[in-house]
Formats: structure tokens, C-alpha cells, sequence
């Protein structure tokens, strides 16, 4: 397999670079309009994937061209985040090199970088965490909203630590205009999008607007709504294997309670073309204002969320199983606070300060409406760093963090105790640019202890556990801007979260019965990086190969039933352990290796339109030492473009390739390959430094039945089928 990734690898950059003597000015990447808001990029969009050259990557305390940063990132903006945009954060980043989604159907899908997902990565709101449960189960939605994004970027490696100790394989960053950063320049500002896609007869629609109250004072009001319906698929529900076992099961005896209906295998089989239950409906509000003065600024916003969904239903195949058609009901009401002051010289340059307050809950529905589970969170979560001022070839920042989650679940299928989680961490990142040569030290220490409260449900662990996790980098890059090689190391050390420590229950949305272990001990990892950067007027390549050696690592493996039976009989809850697959977290030594790489070029010119071509690939091989694969790790990948982009318009044309996973876990099945074509057309009418844009696509044209690796419910919910998708923009 792997060998025939890289020859298909090697054919697509091939195509993308034959020409290239005939370009005659620079593309490259991703469209990133800049904006009055966009918190200091200073490009106009260009081509397709890549960031363009002067791109800033603004998630890090000291800002720096993405060329310059010497871990893989990538930013979504302008043009190609409108085309790209799709109800969840996952799906709408899940075409850029080194990220897949958890794919729990149309509305819970949550980004994976580098293989890793869940606790592993930290998915934040300019800066500040998203407040939500997405880390507890792949069946929480990501509180974060695509509509009210102007970019996205990710950030992969020893950088996304500054962030948190848990942000081990990468950071996410949705970077919205909630809390306004400048002062209109007519007085006002007025953004919109409007957006319709086929398959899932999905309407959905954002606006936002900015008003200059005098000279400094900026207020800001914003709104979006989503409908869809159930989602289209392009051909079974079940996978082969899946019908297959349904169908066995036809005429076998079922023992069934009285007033229920025995499972129809064969419906079950043959249910193709719509995926039920995955209609959802959200929507947000939210007000903000700035005080906007020539040396700082000062800015508070408070949003509501709303939100109902569906999950798909993962059906019976086997006498015995329980199959639910599952809803939830999310709520989160959230206060923002973000601030920035300059010094006036001295060491310092600038002081910024950012927090977020929210409280969030979701109600997981039975059938009748009624509340089986309720899930409750209150987060606070707040970063002051302090910028040096530059000296000489010397600039850095440092700072401390704190987040605190009280956290609660209640009802039948609570399988946590009440908890609560205290993280302060100090961190520290130096730069040296010595022109040719620029090097980075960065270093974290946090202070991480989780408490379990309840006393009332015995099953339950009931204590404290307090962690020291020490995390550093080190890292150096030697070249030019045409060609910047790069080498990076890392150390980390990750706390257990609460899900990994007091987990002792069933979980219908994973359909498990979750066990964890009070004993675990500091996650720790070294980790290594190369780079290379290559920009010049016709070409833009950006590479990335990793190493991660990991010890204690943590990992679900499903175990015979009688552990969990055990377990439940120890805390006094006996016979709570049967009725679903017992999966039990282990600590185990673990390696991760991969790669991700970005090519685009400008192939020629036609009078005033630029002919473009572009190819990424990315590759993760993880493995759980002298046990097997590590669990749903994406399956190798290779996407392909070519591109006409005049004045006025882009044309683009993609087949992205998705090769067979074979890798799995003893619990879990394999996904065949596939490949999806997609074609967009993109109007800009008043011409690129405008955000005003009409975008027209097809998305999996052929209609293609895929299986994602990575998703806990491959065998049971495809992907989206053929997608026509139209998606209006505007700015003011």
C-alpha cells in the first residue's frame, strides 16, 4: 500500500511541476483574503492550498510568516474557506495535508492532525479553548461555528504546546471577528454568507456587522443559523461486512421483552440513499465591543449557541445488540475577553491578556423526547503573555495559562463521576534570527490535578490526582525565503484527563462500556521534526516528516466483558457491565511516524488568467508497542488540483484519492480506498481584495459510497454522497 501512495504521490506532483518554465508570476495556496479584521495578513488571495509567502501565522504570541515557522502549519481563508466550508470544523479542514475528521456523522465531526485526536488536540476560539465536552466522545458536537470564521489556522508540533500540555498533536485555531480588533475605516463594517448544499437539503446563513461609536469605541452584533435534513449517502448504509453479519442474523430467534418489536435484520441490510437520523438545526447570536486606541485595545463579547442533532444510527447486526437512534439538545452561553497593550520600549513591547467564561450542556434524548443523560461543563480558561520587545536577532514571549472544567454527567448512562480539572501553566518561547540562520527554544511546566467528587454512586473513584508535566523544544531552520530547511525536537508530557482516570460505565453514543484506570502516570513523549520550505515565483512546496516515541502512551483496547463486569461488582454496581463491548484505557509504549507535503505551481498564463496545479499527500503509521496498530488512524492520502484563476473568477477541478486501511486494531475493521472527484467555480465580481464572492460546487460527483478510517462509525455512516453546494459571500 504504502508503495503504491507514493508512486501515485509522486505521479500528481509530477503533473503539477511539468510546466512550470512557462509561468511567468507567482501562485501558490490557499486564498486568504486580506481583511480589516484579519489580525495582520498582508496578502491578497492567490491559488489553491498553500499559504501564500506573506501569510502570518497569528496563533502563537509572537506573529510569524508561515515560512519562518519551523513546524508544520497550515491556514484556511479568503476563497478556499468558502469553498471548503461545511457545517462542522472537522469536515471543513479535513482537505488540508495532515488532517482527517472523526466523521460521528454530519454534525459531531472533530479535526485529527498526525493521527492524533480527542485529548490530543486542542481546538480554540482565538485563542481560547472551544469550552465544550468534543473531548469526552466523538459524539459531542465542537462548539465552534465555520459560518463565523474569517480564518482557521492549524498549527502541528512542539509549537501547538503553548497551548497546553494536551495539545501533543496540534492546535486548531478558528480566528472569528466576535470581539472587534480595529475601528472601521467608513464608520461600519458588513459581512455575510448564505449557503446551500443538496445532500443534505442544508440552509444555512451568518451576519455580522461592526459600528464606530466615536473615535475608539467599536460595537459588534452577529447571527447564524443551519438546518439540514437527513444526509444523503451514495449507496448502503452498512458497510459489506456489516450487511453480511445483519443478514446471518435473518430468522434466527430474538428474545424480546413485551411491547417490543424484534430487530428486522434484513431492513436494517438494505437501508441505502439516506442516512436516518442525522437531521440537525443550530443557531448562534452573539455581541461584542472594543475600546480601540492607537497603543492597545480592550474587548469583551458574550455568544449563545443552540443547537439540536442526530446521531447516526448504529444498527443491530447481531441478535442481542441494542440499536438507538439517538439525539442530542446543546446549549452554551459564553463570555469572551481579549486585550493588548504596548509598553512604550523597555524589554517589554507588549502586554495581551485573553479569557473565556462558559457554561454548556447537552441533553442526550430518548425516542419519547425525554432526557436520558444530561452532560453539564463550566469552563474559565485565560492566557496573559507578555511580547519582548526585539533585540537585535533576540524576540520572544512568555506567559502563564489557567483553565479550570467543573464537570458533570447525570443520568442512566453517566459514566463519569462529578469531576473537576485545575491546569496553571507557565511557558516561554525565545526566537534568534540570524538571517540565514533562526532558531527557537520554547518550554512549558503546568501544574494539572483532576478530582473526583461524587460520593454518591459507589462504581465510582472518588479522590484527587496531581500531575507535574514538564514540556520543551528546541529547533533550528538554515536557507533563504526561496528554500528554508528546519529541525525540530520535542519533549512532552501530557497529565491523564478525567475520561482516562474515573471512566467506569456505559456510553451509548460510542456503544462501550468505558474503563479507566485512577493509577495512570504522566503521558511522555520525544518527538522529532524535519522541514522544508521551498518558495519561489512559480513554485511553493512546504514538507513535513515526523517521529513521536511515546511512553505510558494511553489507548482504549476492547477486553473481555468479565473486567468490566469485575469492575462494576468492585464499586457495587453489578450487571451494569454486560449489555455492551467492554473497552478499558491502557498505558503501553507507542511510536508515531509520518509525513505531509503541499505542492503548488503556476504552470502558465492565458492573456490575464494564471493556469495552477497543486498536490498534497500525507501519510501516519502508529502502533502501540508489541500490541498492534494504534485505532482508527487515517488512511494514507493523496489529493490532486488543477486551477484557472483569472481577475474575476477560479475554476478548480480536485480528484483526492484515499488509499485501503489495513492497519487496524484486533476490534475494529479496515476501509477499502476510494476517490472522490469535486469541481468548484468561484465568481469575485468586485475583483480579489473584495470579499464579495459567489462559489458553485459538485462535490463527490461520482457519487462514490466512502468509508472514512478514523470514524468510530465506518461501518454503520458513509460520507456525504454527491453534493451540489452553492455559497454566497459578502463584505461591506
Amino acid at each position: 500500500m504504502m508503495t503504491k501512495f507514493l508512486r501515485v504521490t509522486v505521479s500528481l506532483a509530477a503533473v503539477a511541476v511539468a510546466t512550470p518554465a512557462l509561468a511567468q508570476s507567482a501562485s501558490g495556496g490557499t486564498a486568504a483574503t486580506n481583511t480589516e479584521q484579519d489580525a495582520g495578513s498582508a496578502t491578497v488571495a492567490t491559488s489553491a492550498r498553500q499559504p501564500t509567502i506573506g501569510d502570518v501565522i497569528v496563533t502563537a504570541p509572537v506573529a510569524r510568516s508561515e515560512r519562518d515557522v519551523l513546524q508544520g502549519t497550515s491556514v484556511l481563508s479568503g476563497e478556499a474557506l468558502t469553498r471548503d466550508l461545511r457545517p462542522t470544523i472537522g469536515e471543513t479542514l479535513s482537505r488540508l495535508p495532515g488532517v482527517s475528521a472523526t466523521s460521528f456523522g454530519p454534525s459531531a465531526s472533530r479535526p485529527i492532525l498526525r493521527g492524533f485526536q480527542g485529548e490530543r488536540i486542542r481546538v480554540l476560539t482565538d485563542g481560547i479553548g472551544a469550552i465544550d465536552v468534543s473531548n469526552t466522545s466523538v459524539d459531542h458536537a465542537v462548539v465552534v461555528d465555520p459560518l463565523l470564521a474569517e480564518r482557521i489556522e492549524v498549527l502541528r508540533g512542539p509549537s501547538a504546546l503553548l497551548f497546553g500540555s494536551s495539545a501533543v498533536g496540534g492546535v486548531v485555531n478558528v480566528v472569528d471577528t466576535r470581539i472587534p480588533r480595529t475601528v472601521p475605516t467608513n464608520g461600519y463594517r458588513l459581512s455575510g454568507i448564505a449557503n446551500y448544499g443538496s445532500a443534505a437539503n442544508e440552509r444555512s446563513g451568518e451576519l455580522a456587522g461592526d459600528v464606530a461609536v466615536g473615535q475608539h469605541l467599536v460595537l459588534h452584533a452577529d447571527g447564524s443559523y443551519l438546518k439540514t435534513d437527513n444526509l444523503r449517502i451514495g449507496g448502503y448504509a452498512l458497510s459489506r461486512a456489516a450487511r453480511a453479519a445483519a443478514l446471518s442474523q435473518v430468522g434466527l430467534p430474538q428474545d424480546v421483552e413485551p411491547g417490543e418489536e424484534p430487530i428486522d435484520f434484513a431492513a436494517n441490510a438494505a437501508i441505502r440513499g439516506k442516512l436516518p437520523n442525522t437531521q440537525s438545526e443550530t443557531w448562534t447570536a452573539g455581541v461584542g465591543a472594543s475600546i480601540i486606541t492607537d497603543t492597545g485595545q480592550l474587548g469583551i463579547s458574550y455568544s449563545h449557541y443552540d443547537s439540536v442533532y442526530g446521531i447516526p444510527i448504529r444498527y443491530a447486526t447481531a441478535v442481542g445488540q441494542e440499536q438507538e437512534a439517538p439525539r442530542l439538545d446543546l446549549v452554551q452561553n459564553r463570555v469572551d475577553l481579549r486585550g493588548e497593550v504596548e509598553t512604550g520600549g523597555g524589554f517589554l513591547d507588549r502586554i495581551r491578556i485573553r479569557a473565556g467564561q462558559a457554561t454548556y450542556r447537552h441533553f442526550e434524548l430518548e425516542p419519547d423526547g425525554a432526557v436520558g443523560t444530561a452532560f453539564y461543563n463550566n469552563g474559565l480558561e485565560g492566557r496573559l503573555e507578555l511580547v519582548q520587545a526585539r533585540r537585535g536577532a533576540w524576540s520572544g514571549a512568555s506567559g502563564v495559562q489557567y483553565f479550570n472544567r467543573q464537570f458533570n454527567v447525570v443520568g442512566d448512562e453517566a459514566f463519569l463521576p462529578r469531576n473537576e480539572t485545575n491546569q496553571t501553566g507557565l511557558f516561554t518561547l525565545q526566537q534568534f534570527d540570524f538571517g540565514k540562520l533562526k532558531a527557537e527554544a520554547g518550554a512549558r511546566y503546568e501544574w494539572a490535578d483532576q478530582a473526583a467528587k461524587t460520593d454518591l454512586d459507589q462504581r465510582f473513584f472518588t479522590g484527587t490526582r496531581n500531575y507535574g508535566a514538564f514540556s520543551g523544544s528546541l529547533g533550528a531552520s538554515y536557507g533563504s525565503d526561496a528554500l528554508r530547511l528546519g529541525l525540530n525536537g520535542s519533549y512532552t508530557e501530557r497529565a491523564p484527563s478525567a475520561e482516562e482516570l474515573f471512566a467506569n460505565g456505559g456510553h451509548a453514543g460510542t456503544q462501550a462500556y468505558e474503563l479507566g484506570n485512577p493509577d495512570f502516570r504522566l503521558e511522555r513523549s520525544w518527538g522529532l521534526e524535519a522541514t522544508l520550505h521551498a518558495h519561489t515565483d512559480r513554485i511553493n512546496f512546504d514538507a513535513s516528516a515526523y517521529y513521536n516515541w511515546i511512553t505510558n502512551f494511553i489507548y482504549e483496547n476492547q477486553v473481555n466483558p468479565a473486567i468490566c463486569e469485575a469492575a462494576a461488582v468492585q464499586f457495587g454496581a453489578a450487571g451494569r457491565a454486560v449489555d455492551l463491548p467492554c473497552f478499558q484505557y491502557n498505558q503501553a509504549d507507542a511510536r508515531y511516524y509520518g509525513f505531509e507535503a503541499d505542492l503548488s505551481a503556476n504552470l502558465f498564463t492565458l492573456g490575464t488568467t494564471r493556469i495552477n496545479a497543486d498536490v498534497l499527500g500525507d501519510y501516519v503509521h502508529a502502533n502501540v508497542v508489541d500490541q498492534g496498530p494504534v485505532p482508527r488512524i487515517p488512511a494514507p492520502r493523496v489529493l490532486g488540483g488543477i486551477e484557472a484563476q483569472g481577475d474575476a473568477f477560479t475554476a478548480r477541478a480536485e480528484v483526492e484519492h484515499l488509499f485501503q486501511q489495513n492497519r487496524t486494531a484486533a476490534f475494529e475493521t479496515g476501509t477499502d480506498d476510494y476517490t472522490l472527484v469535486n469541481a468548484s467555480l468561484a465568481f469575485l465580481p468586485f475583483g480579489r481584495a473584495n470579499k464579495t464572492q459567489l462559489v458553485l460546487s459538485a462535490n463527490n460527483i461520482f457519487d462514490v459510497n466512502a468509508r472514512r478510517a478514523s470514524s468510530f462509525l465506518k461501518d454503520f455512516a458513509p460520507l456525504v454522497g454527491r453534493d451540489l453546494r452553492a455559497t454566497i459571500r459578502f463584505g461591506l
